[in-house]
């Protein structure tokens, strides 16, 4: 609260010094979403007001910016932007509204949360064959490379948020759809059937994607594809998502994790070797694999307790 966020502009510095000096901001919410995260959960162990009323003021902001305005981000859009919508902004957002709130801050997100759900769904493109990480700010698909352009982990990511609203929603059809189309098709199309892991980026069309890393193997899909096929699983005790989640597990163990030295590696070239050694950096923190561990655990402890 102190080193990260700025009181004055409440944006959160991306990166720091050690000793807590601003480097830079990035022009997205995402370091306030993880700044949101960070506070309600706080709030959860230790009862402190300071921390629930720092998270929901936090909150706010970002919901403003994802669905009003995103001015103050710094994206100023020069004469040849083509408009879009990316997939990772309604999910995020939709993440945040099933943390930890009072109930009567639940009840306000309602609206948010609805309006989440429709804007995730429009990136369901060609008869829902395929998840697009950008489509137009009307739900259509864009007619070049950043409208081909795949990212099957987060498409899974998104199926386990939107697949946790709808159970708490008791819409079945909703679940249908996070499984089928946003679990299980990526995961279909974005493993790498001859060195296995999750491809980072796809063209839904079969070009070569542009970004340069994309037949990458990286850690945070695989820890977001563990959780959305236990949760797969404990919603329709479909034991094909067991195997898919030992698939995963089995991957994620025998080229991420470090058995001498502890911790998860983050980056693998296509064939599973590691590429970058070190543990963490500012786009590699401890929140994938923690998140994962704990939330698989917590599945695991509610099937048990359900048999």
């Amino acid at each position: 609260m102190n080193k990260v966020r700025n009181s004055d502009t409440s944006r959160c510095y991306f990166t720091t010094t050690r000793d807590g000096r601003p480097i830079n901001y990035q022009k997205t919410i995402f370091t306030e979403t993880f700044y949101t995260m960070a506070m309600l959960e706080l709030y959860e162990v230790t009862k402190k007001d300071i921390y629930q009323k720092e998270g929901i003021a936090m909150l706010d902001k970002i919901i403003y910016w994802a669905q009003v305005d995103d001015t103050e981000l710094g994206n100023t859009p020069l004469a040849g932007h083509t408009p879009s919508s990316s997939l990772a902004v309604p999910m995020m957002v939709l993440n945040l509204c099933q943390l930890p709130l009072p109930a009567e801050k639940k009840k306000e997100l309602k609206s948010v949360e609805e309006k989440c759900v429709k804007e995730i769904l429009s990136h369901i493109q060609r008869d829902g064959s395929v998840v697009l990480e950008n489509v137009s700010p009307g739900g259509k698909e864009l007619p070049n490379s950043w409208g081909r352009l795949q990212n099957p982990g987060h498409a899974i990511e998104c199926g386990w948020f939107l697949l946790q609203y709808a159970i708490k929603t008791g819409d079945k059809e909703l679940q249908k759809t996070a499984i089928d189309k946003f679990i299980v098709i990526p995961f279909k199309g974005g493993w790498d059937e001859k060195y296995g892991g999750i491809f980072y980026f796809l063209d839904v069309d079969g070009y070569c994607p542009t970004p340069l890393e994309w037949d990458m193997k990286l850690w945070w899909p695989h820890n977001e594809a563990l959780i959305s096929f236990l949760l797969a699983w404990k919603t329709t005790k479909d034991s094909l998502f067991l195997e898919k989640f030992q698939q995963v597990f089995d991957y994620c163990y025998e080229h991420f994790v470090d058995e001498e030295n502890g911790e998860w590696f983050g980056y693998l070239n296509r064939r599973g070797e590691v590429t970058h050694n070190f543990k963490g950096s500012p786009w590699k923190g401890c929140f994938h694999v923690i998140r994962y561990q704990i939330t698989c655990r917590q599945l695991l402890q509610e099937a048990i307790s359900n048999q």
